[in-house]
């Protein structure tokens, strides 16, 4: 499985963002594809989690409301549109996956555990 992460930059409180995380090497349906952050000193948080066994959707209690996930068939892409951007939301963010069955709890979907395969990051900052 290969990862390829794209956008992230800078933007100021209350501006936009999309990221986007190219996946390929899935050889059956059931997997899902996740999104992370880590902020310095911090410890890595589970963004939002798209499972494409049913298209279930999954978002951590911080960006629920802002942050919306979602997957173009036809490229193979799941894109993070960020919203209503925070200070607080400034981290690098990464993209995650695994072949992961529909089913699971929304916590283990949003656990870093959860995934194996994992892409380089991609640097969000949010200025006030």
């Amino acid at each position: 499985v290969q990862l390829v992460e794209s956008g992230g930059g800078s933007v100021q409180t209350g501006g936009s963002l999309r990221l986007s995380c190219a996946y390929s090497g899935f050889t059956y349906d059931d997997y899902a594809i996740c999104w992370f952050r880590q902020a310095p000193g911090k410890a890595r948080e589970g963004v939002s989690c798209f499972v494409n066994g049913d298209g279930s959707t999954y978002y951590g209690d911080s960006v629920r409301g802002r942050f919306t996930i979602s997957r173009t068939n036809a490229k193979k892409t799941v894109i993070l549109q960020m919203n209503m951007l925070k200070p607080e939301d400034t981290a690098v963010y990464y993209c995650a996956a695994d072949t992961l069955i529909v089913g699971y709890t929304k916590g283990y979907y949003l656990h870093e555990t959860s995934y194996r395969y994992w892409g380089q990051g991609t640097q969000v900052t949010v200025s006030s």
